[in-house]
């Protein structure tokens, strides 16, 4: 047998074996520093594995959950600052599960590229070995997939894959939730992962680059003030959950805003009414609306406006729940009470944001 003339190889189509295996050697010692009960958290095998028992659980109810960051991505990769974007990609999918009262067990990832940088690849899945960690769920496993001819050179996207549980009866939203109840709101970080596509076409039109001090956080460029991470609420969220027994129901509020988001959690009958005048609005979302003109329930549709997690509280124990988030460390805002539905309007606002500069 004769060796063919000119033979290619995998690297020749531009997919590169070693730095594929240089990037594992790099994220081991990141992976390992998730590690918790019921998971050691190492990789290499074919498998991630999870032990509910040594994790404590009797009865458990299994929740599952994923999700991406969008195209905040693309201000990642103008940029290069990747660091937040690993931590946005474990808080999309753990936030939605604490929403359901459940503790986040073990997370996986996907990254896909078009030519493998196995540093700038570190830096990412290190900020999700970071959200794994302030969220206790283990990072087990994942995939790294290089891809020329469908992404670009430097272009990349990632998936996230969280598994969480809850003993079986203690699953969010309860069934009682009722008229009267309070609605309380927890400070977001930023834009957290959802508009990008109308921020990235605000900041086009605004003429202004990445690298410019962001107009309403000028010690920041504006491209890093715009990669703020997502606020992971799963501590203070369990920890609410668990020392008062009050919280009734919990929103996160990502894509829709308020509008779609909130009614997820609520009967069929029931609404909420939300007082604006109390919402804390962050600088940059007055900075977006002022820069394209959005209108109030545009905005209210489309970003968090400076609230990431909604909870919905017994109202004679709302003040305890309060103090429990506020030792947490969460900055906390009483929005208003659940309603009666009114047609298909599940959410009412009264008064206006504040969106002055």
């Amino acid at each position: 047998m004769t060796d063919r003339k000119n033979g290619l190889t995998y690297a020749d189509s531009g997919v590169d074996i070693d730095a594929g295996n240089r990037l594992v050697d790099l994220i081991k010692p990141m992976v390992r520093a998730t590690a918790r009960p019921g998971a050691d958290a190492e990789i290499g095998g074919f498998g991630g594995l999870f032990d509910l028992k040594a994790a404590g659980f009797r009865d458990p109810v299994l929740v599952a959950a994923t999700d991406g960051v969008g195209t905040k991505v693309k201000i990642a990769i103008e940029t290069g600052l990747h660091g937040g974007i690993g931590i946005d990609l474990v808080a999309m999918s753990v936030n939605d599960l604490v929403v359901q009262g459940a503790e986040p067990l073990f997370f996986l990832d996907y990254f896909a590229c078009g030519k493998l940088d196995p540093e700038a690849t570190a830096a990412i899945v290190a900020g999700v070995a970071e959200g794994c960690r302030e969220s206790g769920c283990a990072l087990i496993g994942g995939e790294t997939a290089e891809m020329p001819g469908l992404y670009r050179d430097g272009d990349y996207d990632l998936g996230g894959f969280a598994v969480g549980a809850a003993e079986r009866g203690t699953l969010l939203p309860r069934k009682d939730i009722a008229e009267g109840d309070a609605v309380i709101g927890l400070a977001s970080s930023g834009v957290h992962s959802n508009g990008f596509s109308l921020v990235r076409k605000i900041v086009e039109q605004s003429g202004l680059g990445f690298e410019a001090p962001a107009p309403f956080a000028p010690v920041m460029t504006l491209g890093g003030a715009l990669l703020t991470p997502t606020r992971l609420y799963v501590k203070s969220c369990l920890r609410a959950i668990r020392e008062t027994g009050a919280v009734k129901g919990l929103a996160h509020i990502t894509g829709g805003g308020f509008t779609d988001n909130i009614p997820r959690v609520l009967p069929s009958n029931l609404g909420v009414g939300i007082d604006l005048a109390r919402l804390p609005v962050l600088p940059v979302f007055k900075w977006l609306s002022a820069q394209a003109g959005i209108a109030e329930l545009e905005m209210l549709r489309t970003f968090n406006c400076g609230i990431g997690m909604i909870a919905i509280v017994e109202p004679d124990k709302v003040d305890g729940v309060m103090r429990v988030f506020t030792d947490a460390g969460e900055t906390v805002a009483r929005l208003g009470t659940v309603i009666p539905a009114e047609g298909e309007h599940r959410v009412v606002y009264n008064g206006h944001l504040d969106l002055a500069l």
